[in-house]
């Protein structure tokens, strides 16, 4: 017997840290469904066959950049490729898109932290997206090691510590199991070590607070719902099957994890869907 969870347009997972312990919704339509919960039952995602832009709301065949229709995702400054290369932000150029949502989402503080994902890596995020940023990468442990004055000063100090360590998380690896531990602390104090002469010149060209050296914050630890980790990692997408079922084996990053494969739910953003759970009669 089937019950109907949700329908409707999905985002992103929505995520809160309790203590260390992630708790999963998913948003559909004008509700969101609880997901932790569902850990061990049967469920099935139907695509219902509709996306739209989760800007403008108009329909799209394709979904761009995790949600929008091809117009936005040419207008908008939220798609435009120094979001995913900070250090090429043209703000102080007079180019971007839409300076006044430049000021509110770039031209403020970001922090450059440490994260032990699908191993150690660099990343930047704003400071009201902590600890949601290292979350969504499914990171296991998160440390900030700078605070900058904007996302292009993130940019450049992420691309000085991009030279020796990962800017980017290997996600198959990341969605077999949690690391081994890492004392992020050393590793942040080793970085620092051997870029501080880049720093120190960044710090001079950029002025001296725009790049200040965080040293006494704490590791964020966190831990994911899951009951088991595949060892092969099989993904599935609505563009290729209208039905995504299985057994829920655990939620990590934006993945839900079946014992049929996994599915990124980041990825379709904007898409008409129906959750529903199985059970037997």
């Amino acid at each position: 017997m089937s019950s109907l969870l949700g329908e409707g347009g999905i985002r992103k997972m929505q995520t809160s840290l309790i203590d260390s312990a992630v708790d999963y919704a998913l948003p559909m339509g004008d509700s969101s469904v609880p997901l932790n919960a569902l850990l061990g039952q049967s469920i099935s995602l139907s695509f219902l066959g509709a996306i739209h832009c989760v800007n403008c709301g108009r329909k799209t065949k394709k979904s761009f950049n995790q949600g929008y229709c091809y117009p936005c995702f040419q207008r908008l400054a939220q798609c435009d490729s120094c979001i995913m290369s900070p250090q090429k932000c043209h703000y102080a150029a007079g180019t971007c898109r839409e300076p006044e949502w430049g000021d509110a989402n770039c031209m403020v503080d970001h922090f450059v932290y440490l994260a032990n994902t699908s191993g150690l890596k660099v990343g930047i995020t704003r400071g009201t997206q902590v600890p949601t940023r290292w979350i969504d990468q499914g990171a296991t442990q998160a440390l900030p090691a700078f605070r900058v004055a904007s996302r292009l000063d993130s940019g450049l100090v992420e691309v000085a510590f991009a030279a020796h360590v990962a800017d980017k998380t290997a996600w198959q690896r990341m969605l077999k199991g949690a690391n081994d531990p890492m004392d992020l602390p050393a590793e942040r104090a080793r970085l620092s070590e051997i870029c501080a002469d880049v720093i120190e010149e960044l710090r001079q060209s950029r002025g001296l607070d725009a790049i200040t050296a965080l040293e006494t914050e704490d590791v964020t630890h966190i831990e994911y719902p899951v009951l088991e980790y595949p060892t092969k990692v099989k993904s599935m997408t609505f563009d290729k099957l209208p039905e995504v079922s299985g057994t829920l084996m655990g939620i990590k990053a934006q993945y839900l994890i079946l014992d049929t494969g996994v599915i990124n739910m980041r990825r379709h953003t904007g898409y008409e869907i129906a959750l529903s759970q199985t059970t037997e009669n």
